[in-house]
């Protein structure tokens, strides 16, 4: 049999479409979009047709398009760049817990140069409470950051309402859209957000090409000096290739979006019944409604999940651990760890994540295969010693 991906959260493989729309700006309309000749001025109507693809698919204007290398620095762009360029009005940013390392990191450097930042909680089920937003707003605050879907237990954000405080209060606000964009309905107006990072290999794309929307009026500071690209916010060459295909990408998910959201949600919920059916002492983490369409991250009672993931990439099922904490060298999950699992529970973590190209037919080889591993592993005697919880 065939292999059977399920690591979609981790990245997606390019369209044929997006590898054939890419194709011509790596020999034939390969100039530099800054040079004033005809191949560079090709390369520009590239850049800019990509730009204008990307903000339609959200509702913003081409112009509050800043293109980058990824989420990351999307990310690192957002958080710095806010804080850096607003800090004659305050020193203060709000996030969560379980953002991404590029927000996390981002901040924890902020702190170093004298930022406050106030790390809120979440409840069991991932989730933040507006109201604690609200509460941890001062005179100070310059940005609130919070992620629209997290990417290990995929959990959903009340971003608008979010976004609605923030707004009230006329301060900035950024979300981490890489595991939604391409995937759900995204427009910042409704969404009521001022800045939001995407990543183009998390939705079918490729990698090394990104994107942070920045509204008109958002006071930001460059984060990469050098020439004036991006209109002075991001400086280096364009990578053409990247943002033609990662436009593109874009228009291919427009097209199927609620088609793709329908059957990732009745695939998701065939492998979480399944799983349940199944096997016994499983958690369903993360909200059991406002959730991904194909994100299922589960804790099985008995197993570690490395070993889970070992023993189904050997019979071709691939996909990934919450984190793993079996060696010192390796901390838990930050993630988990806010939602209150137990090192136990997050010792037998897995991420099963879903995308286009997964069929029924993968969904029932897991569940044929994943409860005889389960079976095999529990039987194996457990000679380390009482866990701590």
């Amino acid at each position: 049999m065939g292999k059977v991906y399920l690591d979609y959260a981790a990245t997606t493989p390019a369209a044929d479409e997006v590898l054939e729309a890419m194709h011509p700006f790596f020999q034939r309309d390969f100039g530099n979009p800054s040079s004033l000749h005809g191949f560079g001025q090709a390369a520009r109507a590239a850049v800019e047709h990509g730009r204008e693809d990307v903000a339609a698919f959200i509702g913003a204007g081409p112009e509050e398009i800043v293109f980058t290398s990824g989420g990351t620095e999307s990310n690192n762009f957002a958080i710095k760049g806010v804080a850096w360029g607003n800090r004659k009005k305050g020193n203060h940013v709000v996030t969560t817990g379980i953002e991404h390392h590029g927000v996390l990191e981002s901040c924890r450097l902020l702190e170093g140069q004298g930022f406050r930042v106030t790390y809120l909680p979440v409840d069991g089920r991932g989730l933040v409470d507006p109201g604690a937003v609200k509460k941890a707003l001062t005179d100070e605050t310059v940005l609130v950051s919070v992620m629209h879907g997290n990417n290990e237990i995929g959990t959903l954000q009340p971003i608008a309402q979010i976004g609605g405080i923030t707004r009230e209060r006329g301060i900035f606000f950024h979300t981490d859209a890489v595991q939604t964009f391409g995937h759900l309905p995204l427009k910042v107006d409704d969404l009521k957000v001022d800045l939001l990072s995407f990543s183009a290999h998390k939705f079918y794309g490729p990698k090394g090409v990104g994107g942070l929307y920045v509204r008109r009026g958002t006071r930001i500071e460059p984060h990469i000096h050098g020439g004036g690209q991006e209109r002075g916010l991001r400086a280096s060459t364009h990578n053409v290739p990247g943002i033609a295909g990662m436009g593109r990408a874009v228009l291919l998910a427009g097209r199927a979006l609620n088609e793709e959201i329908e059957e990732l949600t009745k695939l998701r919920n065939r492998l979480i019944g399944g799983v349940l059916e199944r096997i016994d002492g499983v958690r369903v983490n993360g909200h059991r409604e406002k959730r991904l369409p194909g994100l299922v991250h589960l804790s099985i009672d008995g197993v570690e999940g490395e070993a889970l993931l070992l023993n189904l990439d050997l019979l071709g099922i691939a996909c990934s651990t919450g984190s793993a904490c079996s060696s010192t060298a390796v901390l838990p999950s930050h993630v988990l760890q806010a939602v209150g699992l137990s090192r136990k529970e997050i010792r037998g973590s897995i991420r099963f994540s879903l995308g286009r190209y997964t069929t029924a037919g993968d969904i029932d080889r897991v569940l044929e295969i994943l409860p005889r591993i389960v079976k095999r592993l529990r039987d194996i005697p457990n000679d380390r010693g009482p866990e701590g919880d």
